[in-house]
């Protein structure tokens, strides 16, 4: 613990300096006792290959324990794995927290949710700053959300984006909403009451959003061609247990993943949805879904099987010290029929990435974590080898709360317990690059509390 944040990153800054038009901070590096200084600039980095890693304690000057903070997006030149010491995303004033990040489709701007306030701010990736509207001067405000959402994206053209919000008041009515937001004018364009609201996907055309409730056994269709219309866009298909997730295959047909036991349901699947049909055309059971990842014909579905009967050890014949233990599952989309099952890391599961070498990462929040001296380690992330198959948990504790595969490399960055990992896909270890001082068995060095991680060109 450091000032009071769980494994505030190992830059340790020693002398801290605030300069009009540009924030200075003096850091050492943890392999070296010489300082360097680092200065935020007004100016775009100019980099071709961008990541943007969401960083509501980047230390900037005097305050919290000698250090204050100022909120931003890191910038990472995934060419090289190098922080940009001179530009980042500066959002002080636009959002206090930067956590979760939104891409959209065409790359164009990046959502970024503050929990603190619930604002949503929108970045120009071109300019790295906020986004100006074509015809304005200013840029767009901060669109505050009647509550919390883990669950947004951005619409085709970068004209809107939605975020579910499940404890969003309603008159008359459970709480519950999906906030569609105007990105030309920066305001709140419509609320449409959905109870419970928590995840939302959008098809690729951007004609349907599939809404996600809590405690539910319908899935929600919104048309987003009636927003704002005299005619209700909501529509229901039941026949699921405790739907989280969705993924199209075409712009009409999804797979469901039915939380069942681990939501408080009844049995675990994969049930096919058709957009226009009143109830779930079939239902291939698993182990435990909560989330998926869709790669050719085969469906890779990770959730945690509750021990039945309670007490059971879900780990029995793997090596390790937890009793509680994921479950990967294969699905032929042909036949939907499983394929094969595998055990992996605990916890919700609600990130996945596939390298371009196969190695499919699978992160988690809330599992066990293993921290023996001198023996096993590990925490929320699990790598399936495709090609294998065989499972790798690296000796790292934390939640997974952000996963990017490189393109064109075999690298895969990850946000576990705060911090940027970069992994090798070819041997699924923390990446060592020779000369890279920045690289510190794996870790990109960058002062604070990191979240997520997104890829923007």
């Amino acid at each position: 613990m450091l000032f009071g944040v769980p494994r505030l990153n190992r830059i340790l800054v020693s002398i801290c300096v605030v300069v009009a038009v540009s924030v200075s901070i003096i850091s050492c590096g943890s392999n070296n006792s010489s300082s360097t200084s680092l200065t935020i600039s007004g100016k775009p980095s100019g980099l071709k290959f961008r990541v943007f890693i969401s960083n509501p304690l980047f230390q900037s000057g005097t305050g919290l324990g000698g250090v204050a903070t100022t909120p931003v997006l890191n910038i990472v030149d995934a060419t090289k794995d190098v922080l940009d010491l001179t530009s980042a995303v500066v959002l002080a004033g636009e959002s206090t927290q930067p956590g979760l990040m939104a891409l959209a489709p065409n790359l164009k701007y990046t959502a970024v949710f503050s929990p603190s306030g619930n604002a949503v701010a929108i970045i120009d990736n071109s300019t790295e700053r906020i986004a100006v509207p074509t015809g304005s001067t200013a840029g767009l405000p901060p669109m505050t959300l009647p509550g919390f959402t883990e669950s947004m994206f951005v619409s085709n053209f970068s004209t809107a984006a939605y975020a579910a919000v499940p404890t969003a008041p309603v008159t008359g009515q459970a709480p519950g909403a999906v906030v569609a937001l105007n990105l030309q004018n920066g305001s709140i364009a419509a609320s449409i009451p959905v109870p419970g609201a928590r995840f939302i996907v959008p098809s690729p055309d951007g004609n349907h959003i599939l809404v996600l409730s809590d405690n539910s056994d319908t899935v929600t269709v919104i048309t987003t061609a009636l927003i704002g219309t005299a005619t209700d866009p909501r529509s229901y298909i039941t026949g699921f247990d405790r739907p989280v997730w969705g993924i199209f295959t075409g712009n009409t047909t999804a797979y469901i993943m039915d939380c069942g036991p681990q939501c408080g349901g009844t049995a675990a699947g994969v049930s096919v949805l058709e957009v226009g049909a009143s109830t779930a055309t079939s239902t291939t059971p698993v182990s435990a879904a909560t989330y998926g990842f869709l790669a050719s014909s085969t469906l890779y579905v990770a959730g945690t099987p509750p021990p039945n009967p309670p007490g059971t050890n879900t780990c029995a014949g793997t090596p390790t010290a937890a009793t509680s233990c994921g479950r990967l599952t294969a699905i032929d989309t042909g036949s939907m029929t499983v394929t094969g099952s595998v055990i992996i890391a605990d916890g919700y599961h609600d990130r996945m990435q596939m390298s371009q070498n196969g190695q499919l990462y699978i992160g988690s929040h809330s599992c066990t974590n293993i921290n023996v001296p001198g023996g096993e380690v590990r925490g929320c992330l699990s790598i399936f080898n495709t090609n294998t198959p065989s499972v790798v948990i690296p000796p790292s504790n934390g939640d997974v709360t952000g996963l990017q595969q490189i393109r064109s490399r075999n690298i895969v960055y990850a946000v576990q317990n705060g911090s940027l990992d970069i992994y090798d896909t070819l041997t699924n270890k923390l990446q060592v690059t020779s000369g890279n001082t920045q690289n510190n068995n794996g870790q990109v060095e960058i002062v604070g509390q990191l979240y997520d991680v997104k890829l923007v060109d």
